[in-house]
């Protein structure tokens, strides 16, 4: 084994080691593991020392390929949990949250950024509505797993109708927040680029992605049901991410969404009658987890803290202005359903932002246009201050609101 990469493994070994033990550390002391594992990769010094220099630890591009890997697999457990059966009285609320709700909250935001824009006379509108249409996708979705991880203490005591909602909607979201910063960047990097072109390049994406994920995933079913010995617990795991490997692959080459790709045939699979859903939800469970933190392990690696600083006021300003705008949507989309007012109030509050935000601005980063490098700090900066102010109030506000349930007896 070459001398660089014995390094390497013990590096990251090491780190994803002591992100797993902070991660049940955090489970124990009820502080979101996510924020420890992040301030773990800040705290971490990227540089390596070899015989020729100095050198990144991690690199830009392999922390780009890494979290776009890393996010296939949260959103093919997202897909792979939504369980039809038991959403299916909330899966219309949700729907509108996850869809029309992450629109509108990208775009609300995006004018809030154009209005200050409006306040530098040198500033081009032109320029600038890129920017503020990714920013507003990249903090328009909800991360499932941050909002259920510091939803544990409250286990079987918040109303059931609600739970199913926010859990609905934190997996449905992330598809159109990576589709609303998938246009943003084409239109930042789309000088000399006909609308036209632009849109059937969205819609191909978006199409191709949905229809690989929906066929990849059906034909899996049809080969699992058909073939009793790959439907166990030893083969089960591994055909799903072999099939998971060809799709992404498959739907890039073709010029479809990955992540799409991987959300719809985690669906398919997650609602297939002739599989084990316990033994695949398991296993993914477990690939989720380690994408979740290895991207944030990579965020904070790549990001300087000192950069993390200097964007800490802007990231506090988005930050109220995406509570702000969220409080006006989720109140507007959720005014005729039998959620009472402080259910929603609490929707409004469970919105954390987690391991999507961070995958976009590195993918913006990666992808050279001139604000990219604006972005990773930024993002980091909000999912901070919404782990530090949403993370520990949203236990104490759900009891302060009187909307969990009494603790029945043993």
């Amino acid at each position: 084994m070459a001398h660089q990469l014995a390094v390497y493994l013990l590096a990251f070994g090491g780190l994803l080691l002591v992100a797993v033990l902070l991660d049940d550390l955090a489970a124990r002391i009820r502080v979101p593991g996510i924020l420890m594992v992040l301030l773990l990769g800040l705290l971490i010094d990227n540089k390596l020392e070899v015989s020729s220099g100095t050198a990144s630890l991690l690199s830009l591009s392999h922390a780009e390929q890494i979290t776009q890997m890393a996010l296939v697999l949260v959103l093919f457990f997202g897909g792979l949990t939504t369980n039809w059966a038991e959403v299916r009285a909330v899966i219309r609320p949700a729907a509108r949250l996850a869809t029309l709700g992450v629109l509108l909250t990208s775009v609300l935001i995006a004018l809030v950024i154009l209005g200050f824009g409006s306040l530098d006379p040198d500033g081009s509108m032109a320029a600038l509505l890129p920017k503020a249409l990714f920013v507003g996708a990249m903090v328009g979705s909800t991360d499932a797993s941050a909002v259920l991880a510091l939803l544990r203490p409250l286990a079987g005591q918040l109303p059931q109708p609600l739970m199913d909602l926010i859990e609905t909607e934190s997996g449905f979201n992330d598809p159109m927040a990576v589709v609303l910063a998938g246009v943003a960047l084409a239109l930042a990097g789309g000088e000399g680029v006909a609308a036209a072109d632009l849109v059937i390049d969205v819609v191909r994406q978006f199409l191709l992605g949905i229809l690989l994920g929906f066929l990849g995933g059906s034909v899996t079913v049809q080969l699992l049901g058909s073939r009793t010995s790959l439907n166990h617990n030893t083969m089960l795991p591994l055909v799903s991410l072999a099939l998971l490997m060809v799709l992404s692959g498959g739907a890039a080459l073709m010029g479809g969404s990955p992540l799409l790709a991987a959300y719809v045939a985690g669906l398919v699979l997650g609602n297939g009658p002739s599989l084990d859903q316990a033994v695949l939800e398991e296993a993914h469970a477990s690939f989720a987890k380690m994408a979740e933190l290895v991207l944030f392990l990579c965020m904070g690696l790549v990001v300087e803290p000192q950069n993390v600083v200097f964007a800490a006021g802007w990231g506090l300003l988005l930050f109220l202005v995406m509570q702000l705008v969220r409080l006006l949507i989720v109140q507007a989309l959720l005014l005729r359903t039998p959620f009472r007012p402080a259910e929603r109030m609490f929707v409004c509050w469970a919105g954390l932002r987690g391991a999507v935000p961070i995958a976009l601005a590195i993918d913006a980063w990666a992808s050279g246009v001139p604000w990219g490098r604006e972005m990773p700090p930024l993002a980091l900066a909000v999912v901070l201050f919404g782990l530090f102010i949403q993370g520990f109030a949203l236990v104490p506000l759900a009891r302060r609101m009187k909307i969990t349930l009494p603790v029945s007896g043993p």
